[in-house]
């Protein structure tokens, strides 16, 4: 008899899920008078071709190739069990939102995402917007702080505080949140590895105890994800799977045990999405990391329930609407039934599939600038309409570079008026019931479950990056897609598709020139003024920390409070776990 560990997931709901008895929406007599005046408006109505191209796939970027039907009727959703797969708001399965009242209660948070130059630059940049409206701070770093090098490192040379800002040690982080109550607003800080979150999240917790403010007020979330540092990664330099999720766990049992209301993991789909997979791998991905994540904090000995509840996700956004709508949908409804029938979860919370979303990135381009707007706000609307939590809208600009000030606030608004005049948030999941939002978020969760079934026969999501399965599918989805593009099957207004050449001349956003100097100096004092016997000393009890086993979040906090910079504990990760060459592709 196979044993219950070595059962898929779709196994394990299939036997677990059996119903005695199926409640369908629609009586039998009545979809027969249904299928009758169907068959007879096709022979009647229905051209020719269009019987014959009854099943379409619409082809936008980074899409799912789920075909559709030209009409949605009753009879798509035959089988559909209200109580059992849509549920009232609030109640399991959780598809129609994990709160009864949803957006009449609370609103989606609007976090726009900011960060470039160093941290003062930024610093202004987040009270503009927390001026302006937005609800929470979304903090992206430059791509030396990212990759874990600091400002002076020769890698680092020419990228200080572009695409993100500059941070190397607290009192970076103490000009970043200059003016800003940490304990009153949300922050979601955008560490993507794990590596980055045990050397960057500390600085941050040591900046809150040099302001009197308690751990246990804090509220917000960090990446902490290995897909990003093992497959989305553009480096020279990665460390073995095996021990990036165990750092990874680390930083989890230490968030979770000492920062409460914290969310210890985002399980980033959105990046991975974006660096080439549809929306269904996106969330097949996520999904058995969370689960990875759960089976490996129970053999530690942590109830699911005490895991489960701070777990959250972060989506891309893409072109196809319903798609967008339907895969939120599905994806809630899955991973209610994953903790609930599979992690035997008790708590409601524990259940829920809570998420961030941003729109997608990929899916704007540099041509024609201004169309980026309609596009974002498209993908926006799809979002709220689906239910996330959170929300950021990418600005029309980001296809050059950060966006200015005009264009972050363009975003910013273009939430507020999804909000308050489109009426969109009056109603509780208002497109429930469509035969066609049903009927896809039934396929959807299908095709989710189908790819979390082929990533378990890899051996699970760890083996699954190491093996390279998961890079080779990137790839092979990567080479098709912009093949489509350059053919022209998919058409992108203004890319490839009523090409005007407009936008060659657009003035984009310039990074404060000056930022890379200032960095360099502030670093630079910062090393002469702190106490270097302290800094080895950390440094050292991270070393064997990272030896024996231990969490290492519990010493990189030392070394956040000791003075060591980011780069410095990155060296000493190398130097213990050794690098790691990723299989090749092809």
């Amino acid at each position: 008899m196979q044993s219950e560990q070595q059962k898929t997931t779709l196994e394990i709901l299939n036997e677990t899920m059996k119903k005695t008895e199926n409640c369908q929406v629609y009586d039998p007599t009545y979809l027969a008078k249904v299928q009758e005046g169907l068959k007879q408006w096709k022979k009647e109505r229905v051209k020719p071709q269009d019987l014959a191209n009854w099943e379409n796939i619409p082809l936008t970027v980074l899409g799912s190739e789920i075909p559709r039907e030209m009409i949605y009727t009753p009879l798509n959703i035959a089988d559909t069990d209200y109580c059992d797969q849509l549920g009232n708001p609030g109640e399991a399965p959780f598809t129609r939102g994990i709160h009864s009242n949803m957006y009449r209660g609370r609103t989606f948070t609007q976090r726009q995402l900011v960060g470039f130059g160093g941290p003062e630059d930024t610093n202004l940049r987040i009270k503009y917007l927390l001026n302006h409206g937005a609800t929470g701070i979304n903090l992206l770093f430059d791509m030396p702080t990212i990759q874990m090098y600091d400002c002076d490192d020769p890698m680092a040379q020419g990228s200080v505080g572009s695409c993100g800002v500059s941070v190397n040690h607290v009192p970076d982080w103490e000009l970043l949140y200059e003016g800003i109550d940490i304990a009153k607003e949300t922050s979601s800080i955008v560490t993507h590895y794990p590596s980055n979150t045990a050397c960057l999240f500390p600085m941050y917790l040591v900046m809150a105890e040099k302001r009197g403010v308690p751990w246990d007020q804090l509220k917000g979330s960090s990446q902490n994800d290995m897909t990003l540092e093992e497959l989305v990664r553009n480096s020279s330099e990665y460390i073995p799977p095996k021990d990036c999720f165990r750092i990874e766990c680390d930083n989890i049992e230490f968030i979770r045990k000492n920062v409460p209301k914290w969310n210890f993991i985002t399980l980033n789909g959105y990046n991975f999405r974006e660096f080439g997979t549809s929306g269904v791998t996106e969330m097949a991905v996520a999904a058995t990391h969370g689960m990875a994540i759960l089976d490996e904090m129970i053999r530690r000995g942590y109830e699911v329930d005490w895991v489960a509840e701070r777990l959250a996700f972060f989506w891309s956004g893409g072109m196809d609407i319903f798609e967008e709508v339907s895969r939120l949908r599905a994806m809630r409804r899955l991973w209610y039934r994953i903790l609930k029938y599979k992690y035997n979860a008790k708590k409601d919370r524990s259940t829920w599939m809570r998420c961030h979303l941003q729109t997608s990135g990929i899916s704007l381009v540099r041509e024609e600038p201004y169309n980026n707007a309609i596009r974002s706000a498209f993908e926006a609307l799809a979002a709220v309409l689906g239910g996330v939590q959170s929300l950021h809208v990418d600005s029309y600009d980001e296809a050059i570079s950060v966006p200015s000030e005009e264009a972050s606030l363009l975003s910013l608004r273009t939430q507020q008026i999804i909000e308050h005049e489109t009426g969109v948030t009056a109603v509780v999941d208002p497109l429930g019931g469509s035969y066609y939002i049903e009927a896809l978020t039934h396929q959807m969760e299908e095709k989710i479950l189908a790819e979390i079934t082929e990533i378990e026969n890899q051996g699970g999501y760890v083996e699954a990056i190491a093996n390279g399965y998961l890079s080779r599918k990137i790839y092979n989805y990567m080479y098709k897609e912009q093949m489509r593009i350059e053919k022209g099957e998919i058409k992108i207004v203004g890319h490839n598709y009523q090409k005007s050449g407009e936008g060659k001349d657009f003035e984009a956003f310039h990074y404060p020139e000056e930022c890379e100097a200032r960095q360099l100096q502030r670093l630079e004092d910062h090393r002469k003024n702190r106490n270097s016997a302290e800094v080895e000393k950390a440094l050292n009890e991270l070393r064997i920390a990272c030896r024996e086993g231990k969490n290492v979040m519990e010493y990189t906090v030392n070394c956040a409070r000791a003075g060591c910079t980011v780069g410095e504990q990155w060296k000493i990760f190398k130097e213990v776990f050794g690098l790691w060459k990723r299989p090749g592709v092809f």
